[in-house]
């Protein structure tokens, strides 16, 4: 078998779609930021609307959370086994997302045990912080800039009733998934285009 020699510019050129390819890897389509998204916005006006009218829908809201939880890990398990890379980057943000989605389960039990209303700011600052790295490790200012208005909302949340903190969540949900998810499709659409 012959070696084949490559000149620099060859190799460089090779280099260059090897790491386009990785990038493209890791393209993603925002539906995950818009379903969480619309699932925050949803259950935090649903739940505002029962303390302000005073209605009682018979169940917990936000258990929806949980029926959109399990497909998104089917689809997540089916993706990863799809792929045969996965970058080091890709690979980070699986456990950071992990480790947020644990910090809000037992921030949840804490709040079904000690009354739903004390920790509605520790949830939003939690919010910020995976959106945050997300936006800051693939250099995606909407999820930089949506962590940080939830970092925003949550201080003013500290000074405000709970009926209150339900329509700041509805923001944290549209700033820090919503709107990020939203640009991301597009993205995605417009790149699926460009490589028909």
């Amino acid at each position: 078998m012959k070696e084949q020699q490559f000149s620099t510019e060859e190799s460089l050129q090779l280099i260059g779609e090897m790491i386009g390819k990785a990038k493209r890897s890791y393209v993603s389509k925002g539906i995950a930021s818009i379903v969480w998204g619309v699932l925050i916005i949803f259950c935090s006006i649903v739940t505002w609307g029962q303390i302000e009218f005073k209605i009682d829908i018979g169940f917990d809201i936000w258990l929806l959370l949980l029926l959109a939880l399990l497909p998104q890990v089917y689809f997540a398990v089916k993706e990863k086994r799809g792929k045969k890379f996965i970058g080091h980057d890709e690979e980070t943000m699986h456990y950071v997302w992990i480790s947020f989605t644990v910090c809000i389960f037992i921030t949840s039990f804490y709040n079904s045990r000690w009354g739903g209303e004390s920790s509605t700011t520790l949830i939003m600052m939690l919010y910020g912080i995976p959106t945050f790295i997300t936006g800051g490790i693939f250099k995606f200012k909407p999820m930089i800039i949506g962590g940080m208005t939830c970092w925003v909302i949550s201080i003013f949340s500290i000074y405000t009733p709970f009926k209150t903190d339900m329509l700041l969540m509805a923001a944290c949900g549209l700033f820090a998934w919503l709107i990020p998810g939203i640009i991301l499709w597009k993205r995605y659409k417009k790149q699926q285009q460009v490589h028909v």
